[in-house]
């Protein structure tokens, strides 16, 4: 069963200085935080604050490149994790065909977030993730590090 995710915010981590994108289930009770690189973070920050650059960012411009073609972002699911590594896909619609392509967790948040299409992620997903290190790394969070977002 898919699980509707919405983006929380974007952290960095206190201890390794890397961006964290944080998803909560849309029932509240799952948090998903997923550590992505800073210029992901960024893009994933730009989409969420409304910003738009003066130039087209990868994420604008791959969204103008779908839009073009004649396909439409239908939502994006983070499907799976390996060696702790996230996975996900992007599906895309046209004419009645569902295409699916594999993606970084952080590029199918930007797109998605650009396009205004949900972000799921699956039971298993959540089930597996990070456990006992993410509470720790909760733990270590002090409210300051939410910025102005509810989290």
């Amino acid at each position: 069963m898919d699980i509707k995710l919405n983006v929380q915010g974007v952290l960095t981590d206190p201890k390794t200085e890397t961006q964290v994108v944080l998803l909560r289930a849309e029932d509240g009770q799952e948090v998903l935080p997923i550590w992505v690189g800073a210029i992901e973070g960024g893009a994933i920050k730009f989409a969420l604050e409304g910003i738009l650059p003066a130039r087209p960012m990868t994420h604008d411009l791959l969204k103008s490149m779908i839009d073009h073609l004649g396909f439409r972002v239908q939502k994006v699911i983070i499907t799976e994790i390996k060696n702790n590594t996230y996975y996900a896909l992007i599906y895309l619609e046209s004419g009645g065909s569902l295409l699916s392509i594999d993606s970084r967790p952080s590029d199918a948040i930007a797109l998605a977030l650009r396009t205004h299409v949900p972000i799921y992620t699956t039971d298993e997903v959540l089930k597996q993730k990070a456990g006992d290190s993410l509470d720790t790394w909760l733990e270590r969070l002090n409210p300051k590090d939410f910025g102005d977002k509810n989290v």
